[in-house]
């Protein structure tokens, strides 16, 4: 199965699943959570299989995040050394553990990450470039930014274990989701060390 990273035409971005390793710089199996130690060992362009629990959540699950930031609340789950997948999941068919899911842009969370990585956050997962802001508070916040691989949606089901609404149900496929995963492709976009895996592949 051939995978190419949504938002380039760069070939070195594409992954033939479980045959082609050469494109990358490392093949990493990682668990979460993704401490420090671990972030320190990822460079961009390398290609990772995590595995563990992962939090979706795209805009509106974000903005009641900072609201309740800035307005004190305790949060419904803890950033700490977290790792938050910008995913509208589908609906769970009868008998399946998980509906088709994918990633979905990046770039638009830009702007409302950082309070997020003051307080621990460590990877985030999504599509396309994002900002220089962003990729620089990857290395400012000892954070990591994957990049998920878009129009397979229903293999990257395959790679999920369990999918449940964890807090903010009202917000429907816009909850957060408590989402367990075993070995699910990644590329590291941006590394804590300014690596930028969009500039580099346009490079060559």
């Amino acid at each position: 199965m051939t995978i190419i990273l949504k938002g380039t035409d760069i070939s070195r971005m594409t992954k033939v699943i479980n045959s082609d390793t050469e494109q990358f710089q490392n093949v990493i199996y990682m668990d979460t959570p993704l401490k420090e130690e671990k972030i320190k060992r990822l460079r961009s362009g390398d290609m990772v299989y995590l595995s563990g629990t992962i939090y979706g959540a795209r805009d509106a699950a974000h903005k009641r995040i900072l609201d309740s930031i800035d307005a004190g609340r305790p949060l419904p789950l803890k950033l700490k050394d977290m790792t938050i997948f910008y995913v509208g999941p589908s609906p769970t068919p009868p008998g399946k553990r998980s509906g088709s899911i994918g990633p979905t842009t990046a770039a638009r969370m830009d702007g409302i990450t950082q309070p997020l990585l003051e307080r621990g956050l460590k990877a985030m997962i999504g599509k396309g470039k994002r900002s220089l802001s962003l990729k620089n508070m990857c290395a400012e916040y000892r954070a990591v930014y994957f990049s998920a691989p878009g129009g397979v949606s229903a293999y990257l089901s395959s790679k999920i274990c369990s999918i449940e609404a964890s807090a903010y149900r009202d917000l429907g496929a816009e909850a957060i989701f408590k989402i367990r995963v075993k070995d699910f492709p990644l590329f590291v976009a941006y590394d804590i060390y300014g690596g930028d895996i969009f500039e580099e592949a346009a490079a060559k």
